[in-house]
């Protein structure tokens, strides 16, 4: 099966060798003090002890992945996307070397330094209990959302979610947050196939949503924390009109299907 997989090309940097039963997948994208701040922070916590950590970069100019300062940090592997597409494709990129490499399941979060990295363990101890997707939400007992822009915010509550129970039925109350957990069995499942060159963008995250509940597996949530900074540049690569607007029309192909293998 893996031969047929559509991974994009990409250089590997290896700082040690496999450790832990699951990895921590981290796209970035020229994210500056950021990813250096998130980096420490978990560094400081331990989390590297108890999870190898994966950075998948999609390009960055910036200097902010130095070698040195990311084997200080713990970092595992940086992998650096040289062939074609964004997001989907940098995760594309991730999942299948980390599942080669026989990770049994695979937990990714932003490398913008918005999320709770606390929560790093809560989504262990549920792929450790038998889960097969576990979606971060801001908006459970338990979560934060600081400071998410309104626009942001009204998308989440009354467009994303609401369609996305609808057609899965399953009840969730945060969809487009990108801290998640993945099953080994989730993403190998033949009704699955992540491994395609249509994901590109923003699709994946929409799809993999969709998918878990659809194909009988063991879906959860769990409460995170997503802060925004309360002045300055919002961080992330979604822009207010032109990604906004991508986001809602992926959505529509993800439910009605368009993706499906």
């Amino acid at each position: 099966m893996e031969e047929q997989w559509q991974v994009p090309a990409f250089e590997l940097m290896d700082f040690s060798p496999r450790r832990t039963r699951y990895a921590l997948c981290i796209p970035v994208i020229n994210e500056g003090e950021r990813i250096r701040n998130q980096l420490s922070e978990m560094c400081a916590l331990g989390i590297p002890s108890r999870i190898d950590l994966l950075l998948l970069d999609g390009g960055s100019t910036d200097g902010s992945i130095e070698e040195n300062f990311l084997y200080s940090q713990g970092v595992r592997s940086l992998l650096i996307k040289t062939g074609p597409g964004r997001l989907s494709a940098q995760l594309r990129m991730g999942y299948a070397f980390a599942l080669k490499q026989g990770y049994e399941g695979v937990i990714t979060m932003d490398g913008n330094h918005k999320d709770g990295v606390e929560a790093v363990d809560h989504f262990i101890r549920e792929l450790d209990g038998g889960f097969d997707f576990i979606q971060g939400s801001r908006y459970l007992p338990g979560g934060r959302a600081v400071n998410t822009p309104l626009l942001r915010h009204l998308a989440v509550k009354y467009i994303h979610v609401p369609l996305t129970n609808w057609v899965t039925g399953f009840h969730y109350t945060d969809t487009t947050n990108g801290f998640r957990g993945y099953s080994r069995r989730f993403l190998l499942h033949p009704a699955v196939q992540p491994f395609r060159d249509v994901f590109v963008g923003y699709e994946l995250i929409a799809y993999l949503s969709f998918k878990a509940p659809r194909t009988g597996l063991k879906v959860k949530e769990i409460p995170v924390t997503r802060r925004y900074p309360q002045k300055g540049a919002i961080p992330t690569k979604i822009s207010s009109l032109r990604g906004n607007w991508e986001l809602f029309t992926t959505l529509l192909k993800v439910a009605a299907g368009r993706f499906d293998p």
